[in-house]
């Protein structure tokens, strides 16, 4: 991954994760309240290491109140800070990518950086949406798929509340099996 441009005062970065492999081992449960399978489970470690490497920290976690989101959460969580803002939130739960959009757009300006753990197909969407340039190699892995546990890393040059289709720059996507476990 490169490092997203430093110039200018509206400069944002987001990050966007799938949540890890689920469960599907308990007959009736819900599908929100479906944990992580143990897969899961070690691609949330593989995926914490790999944020620790990147060294960012994001400045506030938007996480789907679905029990495999919040314990992907959980898994990466040791990356960063105790003190990390996490806004767990019921309307990310099957949200589609225009509320993941307007989701974002209402992040407050004093924000840098946000992580975006979801489900799809609204993230793959979102994702897909939001590029408007960046290396055309990590283009087509994210077109390709987006597997549980895939990671995409945006810079955003505008203020949240500009955020657009097409208006981000892919500087990053990683998927757990390419991550050293």
């Amino acid at each position: 991954m490169t490092a997203a441009p430093t110039d200018g005062a509206d400069h944002h970065l987001l990050l966007v994760l799938r949540h890890a492999k689920s469960s599907w081992k308990t007959p009736g449960l819900a599908d929100h309240d479906r944990p992580l399978a143990p897969r899961g489970v070690r691609a949330a470690a593989a995926l914490q290491h790999h944020f620790t490497d990147l060294e960012i920290v994001p400045d506030l976690v938007l996480c789907s109140s679905a029990t495999r989101a919040v314990e992907t959460w959980k898994g990466v969580a040791g990356a960063f800070p105790p003190a990390t803002a996490v806004a767990v939130e019921d309307e990310l739960y099957g949200a589609n990518d225009d509320h993941l959009l307007g989701r974002l757009c209402l992040v407050p300006e004093s924000v840098g950086s946000v992580l975006l753990i979801g489900h799809n197909p609204g993230v793959e969407d979102l994702c897909s949406g939001l590029v408007g340039s960046g290396d055309p190699v990590l283009q087509a892995r994210l077109e390709t798929k987006f597997p549980t546990g895939a990671l995409a890393t945006f810079f955003v040059p505008v203020p949240w509340d500009e955020l657009d289709w097409g208006g981000a720059e892919l500087i990053g996507f990683v998927v757990p099996r390419n991550l050293e476990w």
